[in-house]
């Protein structure tokens, strides 16, 4: 089986191609940029200088993983847009990836709590709350938007480390460790397990595409979480701010 993935939920873009071996997934070719470049510059010259370095025939991938969001709504429409106009091309399923699934398979065997945080603004964090069996992810809180003190409390709760990751941990790191967490053990994940990878959102697609977890790419939508800024301006406009 042979994954072609990709995430550009958030400020890194991702291309990876990841196949299944005889004792687990294996990523052929990852290219990852974090950079000051846009999503729509980036991602379609990553994934044609990946098919280039491993001579990869389109037609051959079983499926087109894409890191559905929440994130970045320009990026998670770039993401879409990319994944649907492969899929209608080569006739191939899509794989919807959580991003927030995707950023804690990075930690993929931790016996800790593993919490991936993304800065969703206006004092929220995207996150979700997850743990290990073994290799296989298992999820504890599905995606949310919350503010950093309600997933200070939640983690609190559980009375286990807890490990954080993602863009949120510069804006919200030393919050967390000096006054959220303060007292409970927590520790953030090193320099290239932190951002998002290709590579863990095609791992976990195949794992998906056995449980016959696809859709068509007319079906895929990005998972946004929260409506857009401009429809929240849009809704105060018109007095209808429920949000």
């Amino acid at each position: 089986m042979r994954i072609l993935a990709m995430d550009s939920s958030g400020l890194v873009a991702s291309v990876a191609v990841v196949e299944d071996g005889p004792v687990g997934e294996v990523t052929v070719a990852e290219y990852t940029v974090n950079y000051k470049k846009t999503h729509s510059q980036t991602l379609l010259p990553m994934l044609d200088d990946v098919a280039k370095m491993i001579e990869l025939d389109l037609d051959t991938i079983d499926a087109i993983a894409v890191a559905a969001g929440p994130g970045s709504f320009t990026g998670l429409r770039i993401g879409s847009a990319t994944a649907k106009g492969l899929g209608l091309a080569l006739k191939k399923p899509l794989i919807h990836v959580p991003t927030l699934h995707g950023l804690a398979y990075n930690l993929c065997g931790s016996d800790k709590l593993v919490c991936p945080i993304m800065d969703a603004r206006r004092g929220q964090v995207y996150t979700g709350i997850y743990e290990f069996d073994g290799n296989d992810l298992v999820v504890i809180e599905n995606q949310m938007a919350i503010s950093i003190e309600e997933l200070g409390e939640k983690i609190c709760a559980y009375g286990r480390e807890a490990i954080f990751l993602g863009d949120g941990v510069p804006v919200f790191g030393e919050a967390l460790t000096e006054q959220i967490m303060a007292g409970h053990k927590i520790s953030f994940a090193p320099a290239h397990m932190n951002r998002q990878r290709a590579a863990s959102v095609g791992a976990l697609a195949i794992r998906y595409y056995r449980e016959g977890r696809t859709e068509t790419a007319a079906e895929h939508g990005p998972d946004y979480l929260r409506v857009s800024q401009a429809e929240r301006e849009r809704r105060e406009r018109l007095g209808n701010d429920t949000i």
